[in-house]
């Protein structure tokens, strides 16, 4: 199965509603992981099937305990919970207070996404030198930056891929594709190729591979401030083409690992 790692350069882009999208939308079975060390949102954005709020100590945090119990046993799928959008998610920690909590589940959050029954989504947040989530980041099948199309946007993604490739270069990545979704409006029709010259121009090896429409009342859906179905939403079809083309650029065959 393969594993796709979402991040931000800096600021909040819409890493974690991009995440969630992909995952209502992705084209095999999939799992969504909260990853960000420095707190992560999916379990205030998320509901349970039955309209409740999601458990926070069914997640990452019991993940880490029943690692430290018997790691050999432990399986990401016994910490997961069923969303009312039909998605399973592994919430996170909530805030940095809670890292050290969780310990070396990290060096460990790899092998148990990868050996996953499905696909796996992971919000790494944002993604820089010396964050916990980095190594998560660097061994999955597929990185994906999420990034507004303005001027700060941009130059802290450019500052981060430069960084990205030092790693990679230092074989930290084992030559993971690095790739690039732009939040804007769907009627943006030229940030993306915009975007994709400046990496060319800067040699930095990257594929803008979509956008990821601002759309705020399935925005609102998804956060669970909203009662609907965002299926046929503006961020819901734009999140499908995305998903797609992320998708086919995976290294590993689902259909021959299932």
């Amino acid at each position: 199965m393969s594993v796709i790692a979402l991040c931000s350069a800096k600021g909040a882009p819409g890493a974690t509603l991009t995440a969630q999208a992909l995952a209502s939308v992705w084209p095999r079975p999939v799992a969504l992981v909260d990853g960000d060390p420095a707190g992560g949102d999916l379990l205030w954005r998320c509901r349970g099937v039955n309209g409740e709020p999601l458990d926070p100590d069914r997640g990452l945090l019991s993940l880490a305990a029943a690692a430290r119990r018997d790691a050999g046993e432990t399986s990401l799928a016994e910490h997961l919970q069923e969303t009312a959008l039909g998605t399973p998610v592994l919430v996170g920690i909530t805030s940095q207070d809670q890292l050290t909590g969780v310990g070396s589940v990290w060096s460990q959050l790899p092998t148990l996404m990868a050996s996953h029954d499905t696909d796996v989504l992971v919000d790494c947040g944002r993604v820089a030198a010396g964050s916990a989530s980095l190594p998560v980041a660097l061994k999955a099948d597929a990185l994906l930056f999420v990034v507004r199309p303005d001027i700060e946007g941009v130059a802290h993604l450019r500052s981060r891929l430069l960084q990205l490739r030092s790693a990679l270069r230092r074989g930290e990545g084992d030559g993971t594709p690095v790739l690039v979704a732009v939040a804007t409006s769907y009627r943006d029709r030229d940030s993306a190729p915009h975007l994709q010259q400046l990496l060319d121009s800067e040699g930095i090896v990257a594929e803008v591979v979509g956008v990821v429409a601002r759309d705020e009342k399935a925005a609102q859906v998804f956060s669970s401030t909203r009662v609907g179905n965002p299926a046929r939403s503006l961020l819901a079809r734009s999140a499908k083409v995305l998903a797609q083309r992320v998708a086919s650029v995976t290294t590993r065959d689902f259909v021959g690992s299932a």
